[in-house]
């Protein structure tokens, strides 16, 4: 067995928080090692949006012009369609992502995410950070003095780092290993995606979202002829994307009919596999033991139905830096303001996503006519809106409307 006393840091998972944290603390001189058992980084269909406080979190971090150089695609407007409102009145709702400018924030950015993946993983060994992928038989154990065991190129190694952070996603091993309980929310439906190529005639600054007939459809450019798709579904549809010719019906569900020019999306070439997954939230209630500390989905993840995942990591990231760097005694109870913040973070992103799992991935002559009253309401300000929290964060709108009364309401109509 190999034996190492250093780095530091050990970051279980080179995805983009692993990656993300491994570059920044390796700026500030900490010596960090990355452990990750893929060799490539494949697509998983989801963690390519980043909201417009995210990108503030790039910003803080000092990542923004690294991802923004490598082509990260900023969008610029957003329209809700839909069978509760008519494409032009939809039209004249439009979303102009400028808007946020005044606030601080950049419209939303879109990046594919082996790509950025690759790019934060570059980036990292380029700060100092050491890398070793194809990691196997990972093994953390959780105390003061962490010890971590694994092997690779069939030899077995030992590390003994200051802390460990488990960034190893949805499945996390490390969160298993140091015993770190993860409660689940109840998977209220389905969500495929597929990324889509030659695209030609779609705008490029364009991003869409709405509810047809037994669908909620999403699409996310990220180049002129590159569009991100996805639709959420019904559980009892769960056959629906599956089989051989999966990818063709996935398209042939965005031939829109409330959607202008639907068709230039539906026309487009697979790119990448078409996947189903899941809408539950999972959360942690404290992130961290004596020598781990969870970040990203592994520390829990959010209902992707309003695509928060990156930005939650990134804000992970510069926390979890900033106390690092704030103080090097790196002992559980340094962790708590991360933990605190998280905590209630999380919880309002979930009753976000709630609402809007609610109101656009529930079908039926019922559920239309709720959408339609509630976007009536919205419009006379007689019904709590969350939308913002998708685009601004969760600790822009005032506490008290993040009441969980409002699932409540949402039923009851």
């Amino acid at each position: 067995m190999e034996t190492h006393t250093n780095p530091e840091v050990v970051i279980v998972g080179a995805g983009i928080g692993g990656s993300a944290l491994a570059t920044v603390l390796a700026r500030a001189g900490i010596a960090v090692t990355i452990l990750e058992k893929s060799l490539v980084h494949v697509d998983h269909v989801r963690g390519e949006w980043l909201a417009p406080w995210g990108v503030a979190e790039t910003q803080r971090l000092g990542l923004y012009e690294t991802l923004l150089a490598a082509g990260a695609h900023h969008l610029g407007r957003h329209i809700g369609y839909g069978d509760d409102i008519d494409p032009a009145t939809a039209e004249a709702q439009l979303l102009a992502f400028n808007a946020f400018e005044n606030a601080g924030f950049k419209p939303p950015l879109c990046m594919r995410h082996p790509v950025m993946c690759d790019l934060l993983n570059a980036e990292a060994m380029k700060s100092g950070a050491e890398l070793i992928r194809g990691v196997t038989d990972l093994q953390v154990a959780a105390r003061s003095a962490p010890e971590v065991r694994f092997r690779h190129d069939r030899i077995e190694r030992k590390l003994t780092p200051r802390i460990v952070i488990g960034a190893d996603g949805r499945n996390s091993v490390v969160r298993a290993q140091a015993g770190i309980e993860q409660h689940r929310d109840p998977t209220h439906h389905l969500m495929a995606g597929m990324l889509v190529d030659n695209t030609i005639g779609w705008p490029a600054d364009l991003q869409i979202f709405g509810t047809e007939a037994r669908i909620n459809f999403l699409a996310f450019p990220q180049s002129p002829e590159r569009v991100r798709l996805y639709i959420c579904y019904s559980t009892e549809d769960k056959r629906r994307f599956a089989g051989a010719d999966n990818q063709a019906r996935f398209l042939d569900a965005f031939r829109l009919a409330t959607v202008p020019r639907s068709e230039h999306l539906a026309n487009g070439t697979p790119s990448g596999p078409c996947n189903s997954y899941g809408n539950e939230d999972t959360w942690t209630d404290v992130p961290y033991v004596p020598g781990v500390v969870l970040i990203g989905d592994a520390a829990g993840h959010n209902d992707p139905i309003i695509g928060q995942g990156l930005s939650i990591s990134y804000r992970d990231v510069r926390i979890v830096r900033d106390l690092m760097l704030e103080n090097r005694d790196w002992t559980p109870e340094k962790f708590r303001p991360y933990a605190e913040e998280r905590s209630e973070r999380m919880r309002r992103l979930r009753l976000t996503a709630s609402t809007f799992s609610i109101m656009s991935v529930e079908f039926g002559d019922h559920a239309l006519k709720r959408r339609i009253k509630v976007r009536e309401e919205r419009l006379h300000n007689n019904f709590p809106d969350l939308a913002p929290v998708a685009f601004v964060g969760p600790e822009v709108l005032p506490a008290e409307m993040f009441d969980e009364k409002i699932l409540d309401m949402l039923r009851a109509m």
